[in-house]
């Protein structure tokens, strides 16, 4: 296909997606990076090898699995043009990313009270790493989040419909991409001890 070839909008639509693209793999390499890290740190003598992941953490994943389901719900609801279901399944989404979030802070506090201090003289670089690459993908959660309500805005405003989806499908991309990113973290931080 002729990148070139289009219409204005389906080209725009490519540049968009592109660009999203690009920021996606950015991302990927950065918690390569992170990750890659931990894997190095695990070798010092003060690495924590029998730490357990707290409960929060756990439901976070299964919350945040749901979370694409439910957008895709959406997406589903939207190309059929069922603008009520679109918009419940748009909400529960956002609702689920907030839930996320909420657990994600609870598993640090369940962190501290096991003990565990992620800075200062008391704290133990396991739990450094661990918070360190749970609080960035929150951040990249909450970027999500805003493009969420941007596209629940939109929606109330009926600027999409089943020929124009293409701020709700970069929402979705950017959404899944963080949802399977938690899915890898999680599963990472679990068996990489």
């Amino acid at each position: 296909m002729d990148l070139t070839q289009g219409t204005l909008q389906e080209k725009t639509g490519r540049a968009k997606k592109m660009m999203l693209w690009f920021g996606i793999i950015s991302l990927i390499m950065s918690f390569g990076g992170l990750t890659s890290a931990f894997i190095v740190s695990s070798q010092r003598e003060d690495w924590l090898a029998d730490f357990v992941l707290p409960q929060a953490f756990v439901i976070s994943l299964a919350v945040i699995v749901i979370s694409s389901f439910t957008f895709l719900l959406a997406k589903r609801a939207l190309k059929e043009d069922k603008t009520s279901q679109t918009s419940l399944f748009l909400v529960i989404t956002l609702v689920l990313g907030v839930v996320f979030v909420v657990n994600q802070f609870i598993g640090f506090n369940q962190i501290l009270e096991q003990g565990y201090n992620f800075t200062g003289p008391t704290s133990n670089i396991t739990m450094s790493y661990i918070f360190l690459i749970a609080f960035v993908h929150i951040l990249h959660v909450a970027v999500g989040l805003i493009c969420l309500l941007v596209v629940i805005y939109n929606h109330f405003k009926q600027k999409y419909s089943s020929d124009n989806m293409l701020g709700f499908e970069l929402a979705g991309t950017y959404w899944h991409f963080v949802d399977i990113l938690w899915v890898y973290l999680f599963f990472f931080l679990y068996f990489m001890k």
